[in-house]
Order: C-alpha cells, then structure tokens, then sequence
C-alpha cells in the first residue's frame, strides 16, 4: 500500500491506545518521512502508545522513548537512545580515509588519541572523548579525509550486531 498524507487517519481517527509500526517509513522519500515522524510525535504527546519496528536507527533515535536492539532474536540491549549512545559509543567518532584507497593510519599511531577503534574496509573508525588531537594530527595531510561526528544509535547498532553484511534466513 503507498504511503501518504491519510496513511495514520484511521489511527488519530479512532482515537487509539496502542499503535503497532513494522517500518512505517520505507521507501519514503525525506519530505514524506517528516511528515509520518511529525504525525506520530502528534499521536504520542495525545496519549498513544507506539510500537516500532525499523531498520533506520535515525529514525528509532529520534521517535523512541525506549530501543531494543535485536539480533537473530535476542534482545541484545535495551534503554533509551541517549543510554544506549552513552553506554557502548565512547564519546564522539571520527572517520578517517585515505584519498587514494589505502588503509589508513598503517602504524596505527591513532591508538594513543582514541578510547575504541575498528577498521572497516578502507576506513579507519574512531571513538573517543576528545578527538582533536587525532585530528590535528591527520587533518592537515592531504592524502586524508575525515567526517566527524556525534555518536548515533546506528554506531550502537553496528557495535552491537557486528558490520558483516548476512542473510536474511541465518
């Protein structure tokens, strides 16, 4: 059934308690999206309960007052976004790739600036609470680019689950 405006009518419609969610927003483009998580920011501030599933984390960070991460059918963590954020990510994150394909950091002088790092392919994750002297460091080499950012439910997710692509039936 294609998403719309009218997609949650019969919910504030009927005025319901409890609201059950299996990936209400796939395959909407942005504007449609804001549109479902302003609907049901709505929905939840007049009394009702949601319950969702979803594979876009962003979306569980910025709807849920509570997220259960699950794997293979266990209940892998469970607490509100932030307490799940602050709990697994150390602090902010930085990703580090090498203009020309090559790992970076090969001698791993990163270690001594982060509290956690992973490879994943040809990119060299970061977490720490202060990641400036890590950037002083590779931000000023040319051969470098970098993003940095907050922490996400989706770097939890990753964390938790592991970052192996896997099918559906395992």
């Amino acid at each position: 059934m294609p998403h719309n405006r009218s997609t949650l009518c019969p919910a504030v419609c009927n005025a319901a308690k409890l609201l059950l969610l299996d990936e209400p927003t796939t395959g909407l483009d942005p504007q449609a999206r804001h549109l479902i998580w302003q609907r049901l920011r709505e929905l939840r501030r007049q009394g009702t309960t949601l319950l969702l599933t979803t594979h876009y984390m962003d979306e569980a960070e910025r709807l849920a007052d509570r997220v259960g991460i699950i794997d293979h059918g266990r209940i892998l963590a469970e607490d509100s976004p932030r307490g799940l954020i602050a709990t697994h990510i150390p602090g902010g994150v930085v990703e580090l790739r090498r203009v020309d394909g090559e790992l970076p950091d090969p001698q791993d002088l990163h270690h001594q600036w982060v509290s956690v790092s992973e490879r994943v392919g040809d990119t060299l994750i970061c977490y720490g609470t202060d990641l400036s002297p890590l950037l002083m460091h590779f931000a000023e080499d040319p051969a470098y680019r970098w993003i940095q950012r907050p922490a996400s439910l989706e770097d939890v997710f990753l964390r938790l689950t592991g970052r192996d692509l896997r099918e559906e039936s395992e």
